[in-house]
């Protein structure tokens, strides 16, 4: 498939992050230190090392921003009125995600879902009507891979190009946000997020719903310091069922939408927080 081609104003600069730009410079000078004292190969070869083991956890952490701005909270202005997203992750799915909708419906509650390119070739009408609906859908890549975070620098860039073009052709505008699947990445992503203008979302808290059966130890998780700013992470996707079989975010969500409203908070999507969202960077 063709890249999507996002309009100017949504395209942002590579901005290389304190890790990544020591980790180029310690690369780029590798070859010139072993010239210079070549006795010191021990301690050269122990900084590449702790280098890679740094690049490497980096990655394995979700909310990390040591390879790259990372939204982990709304901008300070939406905070400060109380704004706070739902994010649902790995839909849309035929069974879940209907009824995901009616009860965000009864609230008025608008969401941003985290799709998968695939899923939303093959449910087209349905991720239609989550547009049609107001939530924003974005970019969860295209297939959703486990080994994601091990790709070659091609193969990220057809993964999110891919979804890009699916979600825009059904959905009618291309996504903003890409979320990586688990969270998981490597240092080779952001430059291809950068090419297409997205932002890489993470999340403030999350309540384990693809794995956890328990929907109260999943409430508790995602209203555990609740504050505005906050961004929640659920799954419509990939749900896990409670004992008797009903998606635990079906059962988390109208008391998570009630705990919402006794805080005065209000559900925004990621897009409607507004220009200032925080993309993290380490000091």
């Amino acid at each position: 498939m063709t890249p999507v081609r996002l309009p100017p104003p949504l395209l942002h600069r590579l901005l290389p992050s304190p890790l990544m730009k020591a980790s180029a410079l310690l690369h780029a000078g590798v070859p010139g230190l072993l010239l210079a004292a070549p006795r010191a190969w021990p301690w050269i070869a122990g900084a590449v090392i702790a280098d890679h083991l740094a690049l490497a956890g980096s990655g394995l952490t979700p909310r990390c921003s040591w390879l790259g701005p990372n939204v982990r909270r709304l901008p300070p202005r939406a905070a400060a009125h109380g704004s706070i997203a739902l994010t649902i992750d790995d839909g849309p799915d035929p069974e879940v995600t209907p009824r995901v909708l009616e009860r965000l419906a009864e609230r008025g509650a608008p969401a941003t879902f985290f799709c998968i390119g695939e899923r939303v070739a093959r449910f087209s009408d349905l991720a239609g009507e989550i547009a049609r609906r107001g939530h924003a859908v974005e970019n969860h890549s295209q297939r959703h891979l486990r080994r994601f975070s091990l790709l070659p620098a091609g193969a990220i860039a057809r993964e999110i190009a891919e979804a890009q073009e699916t979600i825009a052709r059904v959905c009618g505008s291309p996504p903003q946000f890409f979320r990586a699947p688990a969270g998981l990445r490597n240092p080779l992503l952001e430059p291809q997020l950068a090419r297409l203008g997205l932002k890489l979302a993470s999340w403030t808290r999350r309540g384990f719903d693809s794995v956890s059966r328990d929907p109260p130890a999943v409430l508790a998780r995602l209203t555990r310091g609740l504050a505005g700013g906050d961004i929640l992470l659920l799954h419509d996707g990939n749900a896990a069922r409670t004992a008797g079989g009903s998606p635990v975010i079906l059962e988390v969500l109208p008391r998570l939408l009630d705990a919402l409203s006794e805080a005065e908070l209000t559900p925004v999507t990621l897009r409607g927080a507004g220009d200032g969202i925080q993309c993290a960077l380490p000091a």
